[in-house]
């Protein structure tokens, strides 16, 4: 809801390291597996109930999350990368809330509800993006995106910070799960009601600023 927001500060903030790395000859795919890899280990780490040491690889999962991208930018960015990114980020929204069902098996039901929703979230931005991108549209609230970007309800920033608070207090879990999972049934059906009305065939009532034809 607030990403592009942030995109402005993300970008102050990771431009001393990312030319750091860049300088290094470090690579943003290699940022952007290593931060894959890192957010696959809070999975043991919750499940063994060790939710701080979770909470800390989440952070550096999101860190190199937004240090490949800014690394990119600087070395020029590709179409593997952009793939790659959102490939491996959709992933591992899906497996987080693994950790918290192993951790506990009452944990079971409100994951399993969760992950489902992510799959609403996931398949109604990535369908918009597609069918965006061949008509020559453009997101011009996410101008720094390898991808169209469809904003909604429940964005990246909200997403972790949800999952941040489920480290912080576990025992919330289901509450937690079950409240995000409604708040991203709410964006998956604003995504299927968007992309219907801008989709529309010629002549029929479109939202005026859900995309914006790329200039020529």
């Amino acid at each position: 809801m607030i990403d592009a927001a942030l995109i402005p500060l993300q970008a102050r903030l990771l431009a001393p390291p990312a030319r750091l790395l860049a300088r290094a000859g470090v690579e943003a795919n290699a940022i952007t597996v290593a931060g894959f890899v890192i957010g696959v280990a809070t999975v043991p780490a919750l499940a063994a109930g060790w939710y701080w040491i979770g909470l800390a690889l989440l952070g550096l999962s999101r860190l190199a999350d937004g240090l490949d991208g800014a690394v990119a930018r600087i070395n020029g960015p590709t179409d593997r990368g952009a793939y790659l990114d959102i490939a491996l980020d959709f992933a591992f929204y899906a497996v987080f809330p693994l950790g918290f069902a192993l951790a506990d098996p009452a944990n079971a039901l409100p994951a399993a509800v969760l992950v489902a929703a992510f799959t609403g979230t996931g398949s109604s931005f990535l369908a918009f993006g597609i069918i965006a991108t061949k008509r020559g549209e453009t997101a011009d609230a996410y101008p720094t995106k390898g991808i169209y970007y469809l904003g909604g309800l429940t964005e990246g920033f909200e997403t972790i910070l949800v999952f941040v608070l489920m480290c912080l207090w576990p025992a919330a879990f289901p509450l937690l799960a079950y409240g995000f999972a409604a708040a991203c049934a709410i964006t998956t059906l604003s995504r299927w009601f968007m992309g219907w009305r801008a989709f529309a065939p010629p002549g029929a009532r479109k939202i005026v600023g859900t995309v914006n034809p790329a200039r020529e």
